[in-house]
């Protein structure tokens, strides 16, 4: 499998695999014309021919078959072209010592404190294709682009997680506030949203901080819960470092997560290696390799092992990067709990001791 740049000419395929998701994808429309003109665009910003504010790079997984299984997407900037907000949960003290009482409400303020920080969005994996690691690929593929071009992102990197619905997919967030200053429901609100109303919608929510004791048990419930379907998706940003620093989406109150770039464990962990091809051992841990190009970025999770300074790899996987032995690549390992070999432990490694177990 490796993860590519998107192309035009992919819009049957991408419009297939999300036949039946039954919702709009973050920002990611299933509209054939406005979805054509979100590959152009992402054509363009590989080709690095747009403003930070504007660039849009949407990633596609293919497997060996040529076959698209998958799709991401990282905005490049968040807010400076249109407002960008979300709610801040804080707290709000009253005091009444004459009564004795003192009250600590929890209330949300209305922020655009994530303007011009880089937005991890659009991710979609064939649900037969859920199992091995095909999914933290597709999800940190995105994180070792970005180690890569950090030039090219902001300070942090977020993502808007899915809030909680019911089984009729209605969100109790927004009926307890959004609805009462549109009257849409949640499902119609989410669908103008995907197609880039949400900063006009935005426009008409109460700048006032808001009491959240006033919003229904359900709504108070749901503010910061992520929906069960991101589950997998958590668990892999959480291992990288990610976490809820009280931030929530205005619509369905879901958690906003965000990570420092310099502290994301694939940015700080990647190191610059020269390719070595070959046969790794049974037991070489599996990399996250990037081919360290732009416009023709092919990002890979393959068996690697390290030889004396060098990343060696099979036939198999140097040809899905369209790389040569001597060629540079970005790695990292693709779990947490196999951290390379330090440089001094690398030193006694050769080609021929670094196949043995």
């Amino acid at each position: 499998m490796i993860v590519r740049p998107i192309r035009v000419t992919d819009l049957p395929a991408l419009l297939r695999l999300l036949q039946g998701n039954g919702r709009e994808l973050n920002n990611l429309s299933t509209d054939p014309e406005r979805l054509a003109h979100r590959l152009r665009w992402a054509q363009r910003t590989f080709a690095n021919q747009v403003e930070r504010a504007d660039a849009d790079y949407l990633f596609v997984l293919e497997d060996d078959d040529q076959q698209v299984i998958g799709v991401c997407g990282l905005s490049g900037a968040i807010g400076l072209r249109e407002p960008c907000y979300h709610y801040r949960v804080g707290i709000t003290r009253g005091r009444a010592p004459e009564l004795g009482i003192e009250k600590q409400i929890p209330t949300l303020f209305l922020c655009n404190e994530m303007t011009g920080q880089s937005l991890l969005c659009s991710l979609y994996l064939r649900h037969d294709q859920r199992q091995g690691y095909a999914g933290r690929l597709l999800s940190t593929a995105r994180l070792l682009f970005v180690a890569e071009y950090p030039k090219l992102f902001g300070d942090k990197l977020v993502a808007e997680l899915r809030g909680q619905l019911d089984g009729q997919g209605r969100s109790p967030f927004w009926d307890s506030l959004g609805r009462h200053f549109f009257k849409m429901d949640f499902q119609q609100a989410n669908r103008l949203s995907s197609q880039g109303s949400k900063p006009f919608i935005a426009e008409l929510m109460p700048r006032q901080p808001l009491y959240t004791c006033l919003l229904s048990p359900a709504a108070q419930a749901a503010i910061g819960q992520a929906h069960h379907s991101t589950e997998q998706a958590v668990h892999i940003l959480r291992d990288e470092g990610f976490n809820h620093q009280g931030c929530i989406d205005i619509f369905d109150g879901g958690p906003l997560i965000e990570a420092e770039v310099t502290k994301i464990r694939s940015v700080r962990e990647s190191q610059t290696l020269p390719l070595l091809v070959g046969t790794p051992d049974a037991q070489a841990p599996v990399w996250l390799i990037h081919n360290r190009r732009l416009e023709n970025c092919r990002i890979t999770a393959a068996p690697g092992r390290l030889v004396s300074g060098c990343l060696l790899v099979d036939r198999l996987t140097a040809k899905r990067l369209q790389l040569q032995p001597g060629d540079s690549v970005r790695a990292v390992p693709l779990l947490a709990c196999e951290s390379p070999p330090t440089r001094r432990s690398q030193r006694h490694l050769t080609p021929e001791t670094a196949a043995l177990p």
